[in-house]
């Protein structure tokens, strides 16, 4: 699998080559024509109303690319609700996850030896890659979660603390969905499933069952010994910064590294790495890595490890700048908002609540009757 490039030019360049009616028909197979856009849509390198925008300039008919927008507004949609609920989404946003039985995660998923070879196979690959098809994750989430009766919360945090695309409310929430919390019912895969999706040819497994057998069964053999992962982040010791205090400050994270932000101004430029940040979500090394490099892309950018008030009191910072995010709460500064795709916002109970609002929004000209 290709790695993910870094910089602007070729981001952008992916960007106006997806094909979104070929998206909607084959996004759930391993060789669908998915976007691969997520890593720089979770980092704010572009943004959903920025790929929004390239498919209708383009001149796709979004009737015809509706699948893909939706996905795109899902993304926004887990957005919503992390800023209406906070650090709610670390707990069961809707009901309690049934048949929770462990606060741990199956070794063998971390290990790579479920026995699903199609499942083992993706997991080696993430841990090469930060990158993970998206109906896979919703393979490995039921293997811990509604088979392995694993809480959700541990094996989510594996999983954002690998992915070059780590979005905790999209991650969090998506985990939450398919255990149960964040839905009506859990969501079970099959063998045979699996074997149609990602062009396995496996019999015999665990999952080798009907769909209504899945309520009955027992934890498997394959999912029984327990772990909990060890993640934590080592945050680079950048070099001294340079601020120029008759200047504004413009502050990016581990969520913006929007190149075009507030380009018309001179402003010092700073990637604020937080340690309390990234001791609450920590991140692999390749995840760092690959946020440092994006943040490149940025004119004159400089990295700080510390907190943002550390910051702010070492060089008496004046007017700062950053763009609103749930996490960047106890930032004090002037707050941009980010480039949503629709004007629709606030929580909504549903996804298709949400959606419905959103559908209102878009060209009525390309509409066909």
């Amino acid at each position: 699998m290709k790695e993910f490039v870094t910089d602007y030019a070729s981001i952008i360049q992916q960007m106006n080559s997806i094909q979104p009616i070929d998206y909607g028909s084959t996004r759930n197979y391993v060789d669908g024509a998915v976007t691969r856009l997520s890593p720089y849509i979770s980092r704010g390198v572009i943004s959903t109303k920025l790929v929004y925008k390239s498919i209708l300039d383009r001149g796709f008919n979004p009737y015809n690319s509706i699948k893909l927008i939706q996905e795109l507004a899902w993304r926004d949609y887990w957005q919503q609700i992390w800023i209406a609920k906070g650090e709610g989404i670390n707990e069961d946003l809707k009901r309690e996850q049934p048949e929770v039985e462990n606060y741990k995660m199956p070794e063998n998923l971390i290990t790579s030896q479920t026995g699903i070879r199609a499942v083992d196979q993706a997991i080696r690959e993430f841990y090469q890659t930060g990158y993970m098809h998206n109906h896979m994750r919703m393979y490995v989430a039921s293997l811990a979660c509604n088979l392995g009766k694993s809480h959700w919360l541990i094996p989510a945090k594996w999983m954002y603390f690998h992915l070059l695309d780590a979005d905790w409310a999209s991650n969090a929430l998506s985990w939450q969905w398919v255990a149960g919390a964040n839905s009506n019912k859990k969501y079970f895969a099959n063998q045979e499933n699996i074997n149609k999706f990602f062009y396995s040819d496996q019999n015999g497994t665990f999952l080798d069952v009907a769909y209504d057998t899945f309520n009955q069964m027992e934890i498997p053999g394959a999912l029984a010994k327990l772990s909990i992962p060890q993640l934590e982040t080592n945050l680079i010791q950048a070099p001294p910064i340079s601020i120029d205090e008759h200047k504004p400050t413009c502050i990016y994270n581990f969520y913006n590294l929007d190149p075009n932000w507030r380009t018309e101004m001179d402003t010092n430029r700073i990637l604020l790495l937080e340690p309390s940040h990234f001791d609450q979500y920590p991140i692999a090394k390749k995840s760092l890595d690959f946020m440092i490099n994006l943040a490149k892309n940025i004119t004159d950018i400089q990295i700080f490890t510390g907190e943002f008030d550390e910051l702010k009191s070492a060089f008496q910072l004046d007017k700062i700048f950053f763009k609103e995010h749930p996490l960047n709460k106890h930032y004090n500064g002037i707050e941009d908002s980010r480039d949503w795709m629709f004007e629709v916002k606030g929580y909504f109970p549903s996804f298709f609540a949400f959606w419905k609002k959103c559908k209102k929004e878009i060209p009525y000209h390309y509409e066909a009757h």
